[in-house]
């Protein structure tokens, strides 16, 4: 946890609830979600033993620390990668692959089968909600709660879609980029959205340490108008910074996370 607040911000490790199994603890994607008592929901995916749940933490803010509530699972969530929150207990969350087995997920992005997809999660209901995507990766949505952006990364495409009271969504349009789009964070002021990117995807995979990774940060203004406003916010050879993957903003403060190398704290 970072209190973006403090003038000099540092990271503080969350002491976790006793009988969660820390052992086999391997966080992905996570979102926040805050009831209308105030509590504090923290869903995290994750990855045990290369298997894949949605853990549901509370947030005890005295003590700094996180009660375990409930693990999910299910036959719709094969290789969650992101996840939104948008309930206690319901979220979005993006598969970057249809099936779990590590050949099969191979074959499936050698064959570009496009099966990828979007389900909503609650307790009543559990439904694919989008489907079609190269690698659904990044999910997040808007401040008015009416819009859910995904970022498919092998397409280099962020996907506009439509919430409906039933939880559907419909695709309103598609920006295309020329960089691989990987998680999605929005302002909450301005509701642009800072994209972390990877410029080159060959060098995150077979890596050279004389010839690492580079870093972009993008941000997005006016999705939904006709003619979006793309700026990059930060980009770097890889001398500082590797691999970014995630960028979130507030109060004019930057903070961008990578895949294996280090986070960097920014000024704007």
């Amino acid at each position: 946890m970072m209190d973006l607040k403090e003038e000099n911000p540092r990271a503080l490790e969350l002491r976790i609830s006793r009988g969660f199994n820390l052992a086999s603890f391997n966080p992905h994607g996570i979102s926040t979600f805050i009831d209308r008592d105030d509590t504090v929901y923290l869903f995290v995916v994750n990855h045990p033993e290369f298997k894949n749940t949605v853990e549901i933490f509370k947030f005890e803010e005295e003590e700094n620390s996180l009660l375990h509530l409930k693990t999910i699972k299910h036959e719709l969530l094969p290789s969650v990668n992101d996840i939104i929150a948008v309930g206690p207990a319901h979220f979005y969350a993006t598969n970057d692959h249809y099936f779990s087995d590590p050949f099969l997920k191979y074959l499936e992005t050698y064959l570009n089968l496009h099966w990828a997809n979007v389900v909503y999660y609650s307790p009543d209901e559990v439904k694919v909600v989008a489907e079609g995507f190269d690698a659904a990766n990044g999910i997040n949505i808007s401040p008015d709660k009416k819009y859910i952006y995904v970022a498919d990364i092998l397409a280099h495409e962020i996907h506009v879609l439509e919430k409906h009271p039933n939880m559907n969504l419909t695709q309103l349009k598609v920006l295309k980029l020329d960089t691989l789009v990987d998680n999605l964070s929005i302002d909450p002021s301005s509701g642009d959205i800072f994209v972390g990117c990877h410029p080159n995807g060959q060098k995150l995979f077979v890596y050279d340490p004389n010839n690492p990774p580079s870093s972009e940060v993008l941000r997005i203004q006016n999705i939904l108008s006709e003619k979006p406003t793309v700026t990059t916010v930060y980009a770097n050879n890889g001398s500082v910074l590797q691999g970014s993957s995630v960028a979130s903003v507030y109060d004019r403060k930057l903070l961008i996370g990578t895949l294996y190398h280090r986070a960097l704290y920014c000024e704007l």
